[in-house]
């Protein structure tokens, strides 16, 4: 077995979506002894944004590129198969100003890849058949009643982003995440520890330790 960990935070050691992948590798591997793990931090080493030098790559056919374009498409080709590669594909996704992380966009962005990631023709995913789990962090309140209910773009974003891959996010999320460090928000600090409690048991419930009564 084979887990792909990706954090994409810019917070260090004060981020709360690389805490929370963290408890879930280490839960991963209590219940996979023998498996390994592969990672990627985006947030320390962000990908390059399509762009006008390279970006057409996928559109084009190989043997038509410019170097640019070679680069580009040689770098999705190993982001697929570093999915391709997993059973389990594990992401940290924190909102930052709403939406998902740039990072986060660009990662999507290289994986969209006809031929790669989908069947050109019958647009039939083919990243599909592996576990896509998110841990998705919020720094406020945006669930129903809230001010901002609906200001979240980046939980509703992932699943039509990575549409023609087949992958398909099972989201675990905690908000108000920056309530302990905000004096503003410090009444709502219990709200946040409740929501941050959930989303560790339900971290800790993924995946039943090695030799766990089942």
């Amino acid at each position: 077995m084979h887990l792909l960990h990706i954090d994409s935070s810019i917070r260090g050691d004060w981020s709360v979506s690389r805490r929370l992948t963290a408890r879930a590798v280490d839960a991963w591997r209590a219940a996979h002894p023998g498996g390994t793990v592969a990672y990627r931090d985006l947030g320390a080493d962000p990908l390059p944004h399509l762009d006008a030098a390279g970006g057409l790559a996928r559109m084009m056919p190989p043997d038509q590129h410019t170097p640019a374009q070679r680069e580009s498409w040689e770098l999705s080709e190993r982001l697929v198969d570093e999915v391709k590669q997993a059973d389990v594909v594990l992401l940290g996704l924190p909102l930052y100003n709403y939406g998902a992380p740039s990072s986060v966009k660009s990662w999507v962005d290289h994986l969209i890849v006809p031929g790669l990631a989908y069947d050109p023709t019958t647009q039939e995913g083919l990243l599909g058949d592996r576990e896509f789990v998110v841990l998705a962090t919020r720094g406020g309140g945006y669930g129903e009643g809230a001010p901002r209910n609906g200001w979240d773009h980046a939980e509703p974003w992932l699943p039509h982003g990575l549409s023609l891959t087949g992958l398909q996010p099972r989201f675990i999320s905690t908000e108000l995440t920056l309530a302990p460090s905000v004096p503003a928000m410090a009444e709502l600090i219990p709200l946040h520890e409740a929501s941050l409690a959930q989303a560790e048991k339900e971290i800790d419930n993924l995946w039943p330790p090695a030799g766990a009564a089942r």
